[in-house]
């Protein structure tokens, strides 16, 4: 299955997506890492206020295949989490890029975002992980 991923995010090794949105950044998961996951029942995220480490876990996606750990792609306070996805996990199966986001971050430092992978290296990525 071929994947689009927006031009202006970027990706951490393990999936998660960043969007710069002002001083903000949106979080959430790839399309790919949705598609792998099969149907999701279940999303765990952490409360508002909180500070995310990069590289460290921040919540969870339960599926019917597995429980999967969500890492910060970067560090910064949780400003804003979707209560949607919480209550309808289905909206982040249906439009993981858009209405399906996860969190809003108010970056410690705006540079990590360069450390992350760019859509089409991440594309890449995913091209080769699909052929396994």
């Amino acid at each position: 299955m071929a994947f689009q991923f927006p031009d202006h995010f970027r990706f951490a090794d393990t999936h998660e997506y960043a969007s710069l949105d002002g001083e903000l950044v949106r979080i959430g998961i790839s399309a790919f890492a949705v598609d792998q996951l099969g149907d999701i029942v279940f999303v765990d995220l952490p409360e508002v206020g909180d500070r995310l480490n990069r590289g460290t876990t921040f919540g969870s996606v339960e599926s019917v295949k597995a429980v999967e750990d969500l890492h910060a792609p970067i560090s910064g306070e949780l400003v804003r989490i979707n209560e949607s996805v919480l209550s309808s996990p289905d909206e982040l199966q249906n439009d993981p890029h858009g209405e399906g986001w996860l969190l809003v971050v108010r970056p410690a430092d705006p540079a990590q975002l360069q450390d992350l992978m760019d859509a089409a290296t991440y594309a890449n990525k995913v091209a080769i992980e699909s052929s396994n």
